[in-house]
């Protein structure tokens, strides 16, 4: 197995910078990385590149250049973009390693366009949050390249990726069914207890929740889920417009998936709810914002 010492990173958003302090343990790599707000030396992206020294590449195909393996981290939406974009970089037989939540038909013409380049197209669904594991973190590599990746994965880190299929897309059709759930459950506990709230109801909510599913902190799950929601709303959004886009494909009307991403976006608005971790705080903060400031009305 030949050792990677060269690396593009697509995206330099909360994955891009997470991976890049990772893969910087392996002093012999070399990192560049390509974020569409590197076009602005003031951007978020582009200072933390440089604080982290890594190369800020000029463009997808500058950023690729050179690499053994591009990881294309970006959000949902700019999947098969960011893989048409960086194909005219892609050394014959470069790896490209695929972490966005898109659609299995997405991935499968992502593939398409870094096959066409001469690049091995790997496609990974990322099963849990980035942090805290980062590039520990569960990951279900697919397609026909996955099995000869999956020991440079453990090389360079990728502790919990792990080979699901040699069919390409459905590592990503697992994601997508699991978003389903985890998305939509964001979105439901935001809906629920921002109405329970004023009512006046929400304590009995939860409590109720906590009888008919035991086992966890219902209070402190939802507050998180909801935190989850208002942080990466418009993120959130994309990749459920992709888990919509796959039911779709499947034969299914997404009438759940379409809804959510619509309260995922909705959700983004309220930032200032961040201040507030306590879930009533929280959820009073959201309320007034809609409302100006919305009335409690007693039960």
């Amino acid at each position: 197995m030949t050792t990677i010492t060269a690396i593009a990173l697509l995206g330099f958003g909360e994955v891009g910078q997470a991976l890049a302090d990772d893969l910087q343990r392996h002093q012999s790599l070399r990192l560049s990385a390509w974020d569409v707000k590197f076009t602005d030396p003031a951007s978020g992206a582009f200072l933390a590149a440089r604080a982290r020294l890594v190369r800020c590449a000029a463009s997808a195909p500058d950023a690729a250049r050179g690499a053994e393996l591009v990881i294309s981290a970006v959000t949902a939406a700019q999947t098969l973009d960011a893989a048409r974009a960086a194909a005219p970089g892609l050394a014959p037989a470069t790896w490209y390693l695929d972490l966005n939540s898109a659609s299995p038909g997405h991935k499968q013409q992502a593939a398409r366009a870094v096959e066409a380049a001469g690049g091995r197209y790997v496609e990974a669904a990322v099963m849990s949050p980035i942090h805290p594991r980062r590039s520990a973190v569960p990951m279900l590599l697919g397609g026909p390249h996955a099995a000869a990746f999956a020991g440079q994965a453990q090389a360079l880190g990728f502790s919990a990726a792990t080979v699901f299929s040699p069919a390409l897309g459905a590592a990503s059709a697992a994601k997508m069914c699991r978003s389903v759930i985890i998305k939509g459950l964001e979105a439901i506990l935001a809906e629920s207890l921002l109405t329970a709230r004023h009512y006046q109801v929400d304590d009995t909510v939860l409590a109720s929740l906590q009888d008919l599913l035991p086992g966890h902190d219902w209070p402190k799950l939802a507050a998180y889920m909801i935190s989850r929601s208002v942080a990466h709303g418009a993120r959130r959004a994309e990749e459920m417009r992709e888990v919509a886009r796959t039911v779709a494909e499947a034969g299914l009307e997404p009438l759940m998936s379409e809804a959510c991403a619509q309260r995922q976006d909705w959700a983004a608005q309220f930032g200032s709810a961040l201040e507030s971790p306590a879930l009533t705080a929280m959820l009073d903060t959201m309320a007034d914002t809609i409302a100006g400031p919305m009335k409690r009305v007693a039960p």
